[in-house]
């Protein structure tokens, strides 16, 4: 079999599966952790799990075979996601008083708790939840109770309660457990925004109407909550300022309503907003003043807003930093002078109402040790003003089809088709400056020949190329690939493959058809040589260094060749542990920088910032140093970068023997002191390229332009010194 027929049935195969998909039954969370779980582990005196209830993922709780509670994983009914960005799933146990009579937290993928923070410590507080009154939390809201927190896990404890809360009433309500029942839908009308309505102009009547809410905290009221605490050192460590102090001034609004937002924030900002916004999000504005801050540092370190969340009944949002905007300017007149103002996003799959009443939660903290913090928190309520709705009226039930689940079904997958096609829609900027790149450096590598041949115009066409990659691509459009995506695909295909969740990301998905063709034309140079943008910022800091005169280490051939596989060894790692655990792996794949010098622009946690900090100070001495020894995706990419079916770049029979200019001057090493271009290196700068049709560089070059030189300056004895033809000679007679 030949290899290319070879290829062309891999392709195939490939193709095939990422068309189709591998299927897998669809199973709650519930029964996939079960087996893992021992009933005695989650209620005290239990001793078995009973029978799964037929319409709900919770299974009966068993006691010398009579049913004790039901049990039931918490996100298996909500969705509030942590630091990882991933549901943490919480076993517990209710009774049918409503009363929760166990709690275990059986998986997550919290970096936060999984670094620094001991899970014995962690799980010894959820298990405090035991004899929690669902029935009381939903009289008040889901704040009858007082919330525990860990220093250092502020973010994960308080999406562990609330998923507990959200969820627990939720299977409560369900069950009806406690006297508990789904609420049912009113058959009156109901409400949406209306946005032909207009706002007042001035601060004072956005107060006055509603508009605008506010939570008014002084020094004597905080001290004060702090000392109903049962922990004695909150008490000790009060406040001195005087009690009327303001401590936080803090005030909301629906800025997603067009007269709210233009009332606020002017005609311009109120227009860029509904850019910002997608069809179906939403946006407050909060702003505040005062001695404590609502937004603090936590977003900071961990891209995540700790100290504030939105609750609306049973939907719960935590707000991260790609969902927040600064207010520059405030346009209402007579506005207050606030410290900070800030919008923040809520996405359209939250199941926010903004026509129903929410609230915004505010986590108060004190240090009580060096080390140790204790908390509390206070509610901002606000209700959109009746004037600002429309009343519509649903359809009745009747009218209901029959057919009710498969038109759920449909309508469910329509509403995933929409949804991404919303987003491209929102992202066709980006997606054409992408594709623009793409075309143009299609045809730099189609033809090379003519892009290379004036040196010093390709250099700051690659120089211009690799700042857009970094600028645009990288820090603007975060269109920064990473090997997790590689284990994400991996993992779908054994899972059960949807093109839903690769196709939410435009970016990402046109990056990665661009690198699967360009891996059957030129090998992973494509994209590891200009589309990288970790890869670019290397090698411009790299020149900035070269300008400064900083010294350049080439590495011996034979110690560089033990280093390359290096990558290949971590990639290998990175793929052996995704296959027992993704999550372990996704961690492990920290090794990648691309994250913090990309994603979060070096915002993060100091080692984070300090181990790439290292990897490219390295790169001032070594050129683009992580891509040569330490890259896996590199490695992952090169790969399959084998197959490739042209070899695109020219080489003379001297290249190597004798000639080693080219395999001196590659920035990579990627060329082999037999002249060889090791492909599974090359990152296609096309530099030899150059050196290729230098006539100063080249020796080959040199030696032909010297001999044509020569061939153009011999005589031409053809002809006489006044240029007329040589006659034959006669002889004269005598």
């Amino acid at each position: 079999m030949t290899p290319l027929r070879s290829l062309l049935k891999t392709v195939a195969f490939v193709t095939a599966i990422l068309f189709c998909g591998i299927p897998a039954a669809a199973q709650s969370v519930l029964s996939e952790l079960l087996p893992d779980v021992e009933a005695g582990d989650l209620v005290e005196g239990a001793d078995a799990f009973g029978v799964m209830h037929k319409d709900l993922p919770v299974v009966q709780v068993l006691k010398s075979g009579d049913q004790i509670g039901w049990a039931f994983v918490t996100s298996d009914f909500v969705s509030t996601t942590g630091y990882s960005g991933k549901p943490i799933h919480t076993m517990v146990a209710v009774d049918d008083g409503a009363q929760v009579i166990g709690v275990a937290l059986v998986k997550h993928s919290e970096p936060i708790v999984l670094i620094g923070i001991p899970d014995s410590k962690v799980k010894a507080l959820v298990a405090n939840y035991r004899g929690l009154d669902l029935v009381a939390e939903a009289e008040s809201g889901g704040t009858a109770h007082d919330l525990d927190i860990i220093s250092g896990a502020t973010v994960t404890i308080m999406v562990i309660d609330d998923s507990i809360i959200r969820a627990g009433l939720k299977v409560a309500r369900q069950l009806g457990l406690g006297g508990l029942a789904v609420a049912q839908p009113s058959a009156g009308p109901q409400f949406k925004i209306d946005p032909d309505v207009d706002a007042a102009s001035d601060w004072m009547t956005l107060e006055g109407d509603g508009t605008l809410r506010r939570l008014s905290l002084d020094v004597g009221q905080v001290n004060a909550a702090f000392a109903a605490m049962e922990d004695p050192r909150a008490a000790k460590r009060a406040l001195t300022e005087a009690p009327e102090t303001t401590f936080i001034e803090m005030q909301a609004a629906l800025a997603s309503h067009p007269a709210i937002a233009r009332a606020l924030l002017g005609e311009a900002v109120a227009t860029n907003l509904g850019d910002w916004l997608e069809e179906g999000d939403h946006a407050i504005a909060i702003f505040g003043s005062g001695l404590y801050s609502f937004k603090g540092s936590g977003y900071v370190r961990g891209g995540i807003f700790d100290r504030i969340h939105l609750i609306q009944d049973d939907v719960s949002v935590r707000f991260r930093d790609r969902m927040h905007k600064r207010i520059n300017t405030i346009s209402a007149e007579g506005a207050p002078v606030f410290n900070e103002a800030d919008l923040f996003k809520i996405p359209a799959d939250s199941g926010f109402d903004p026509a129903q009443p929410f609230r915004i939660q505010l986590l108060v903290q004190r240090e009580v040790a060096a080390i140790e913090k204790v908390f509390t928190t206070f509610d901002l309520g606000y209700e959109l003003p009746k004037k600002y709705l429309r009343a519509i009226t649903p359809p009745p039930a009747q009218d209901v089809p029959v057919g009710v689940k498969e038109v759920t079904s449909q309508s469910e997958a329509a509403a995933h088709q929409a949804l991404w096609k919303r987003i491209w829609e929102g992202k066709k900027v980006e997606i054409v400056v992408l594709c623009v790149m793409l075309i143009l450096l299609t045809g730099v590598f189609f033809f090379q020949t003519f892009a290379t041949r004036n040196e010093r115009a390709f250099f700051w066409f690659r120089i211009g190329f690799l700042t857009v990659t970094l600028v645009y691509l990288g820090w603007y459009a975060n269109a920064q690939l990473s090997v997790v995506n590689l284990m994400a695909l991996f993992g779908s295909l054994m899972s059960g493959f949807s093109w839903q969740a690769f196709l939410l990301d435009p970016m990402t998905f046109i990056l990665w058809f661009a690198v699967a063709a360009a891996l059957l034309f030129w090998g992973r140079g494509a994209y590891c040589g200009w589309l990288c943008p970790f890869g670019a910022l290397q090698e411009l800091l790299n020149r900035v260094a070269k300008v400064l005169r900083i010294p350049q280490w080439t590495l011996p051939w034979g110690l560089h060749e033990r280093l390359w596989p290096l990558k290949y060894m971590i990639f290998l790692g990175l793929f052996g542990v995704s296959l027992t655990s993704i999550e372990q792996a996704e961690r492990l794949a920290e090794v990648e920088p691309f994250k913090t010098a990309i994603i979060l622009n070096f915002v993060r946690a100091w080692p984070f910032v300090a181990y790439v900090a290292a990897l490219l100070v390295a790169g001032l001495f070594v050129e683009r140093f992580f891509c040569r020894y330490l890259c896996p995706l590199g490695a992952a990419l090169a790969i399959p970068a084998r197959l490739r079916m042209f070899d695109w770049l020219k080489r003379y029979h001297e290249c190597g023997n004798p000639c080693q200019t080219c395999a001196h001057q590659c920035p990579v090493q990627a060329i082999h002191p037999t002249g060889d271009i090791n492909p599974n290196e090359c990152i296609n700068c096309l530099h030899c390229q150059v050196l290729y049709q230098s006539e100063t560089t080249c020796p080959v070059v040199i030696k032909k332009m010297k001999r044509r030189a020569k061939v153009g300056a011999a005589p031409d004895l053809s002809r006489d010194i006044s240029g007329h033809p040589n006659q034959p000679k006669t002889q004269t007679p005598t």
